[in-house]
């Protein structure tokens, strides 16, 4: 286990990307999967990095002609599950 948490902290600092920017890629990459508990999970990182809500959906969307309607709708659910909840 710590060999997996030490390459995702050098995966992460790898880079020139910004933390904002990173958990946006990262939820951009849960949804591509189809993962659902990834999804929820990397929105919850999303918003701790300081993204909004706007910015978690505008992901979503931009799924839209890459994965098709159905599955982006579907995200996009998972999403609001975690918004929901922070309300």
């Amino acid at each position: 286990m710590r060999a997996y948490e030490s390459l995702g902290a050098a995966t992460q600092k790898a880079g020139p990307l910004d933390a904002k920017a990173r958990a946006l890629v990262k939820l951009a990459l849960a949804i591509g999967a189809g993962r659902e508990g990834a999804v929820h999970s990397h929105t919850r990182r999303a918003l701790e990095a300081g993204c909004t809500p706007d910015e978690l959906r505008h992901v979503v969307i931009l799924s839209t002609t890459t994965m098709g309607f159905p599955a982006m709708m579907a995200a996009l659910s998972w999403v609001e599950d975690v918004l929901g909840s922070q309300r």
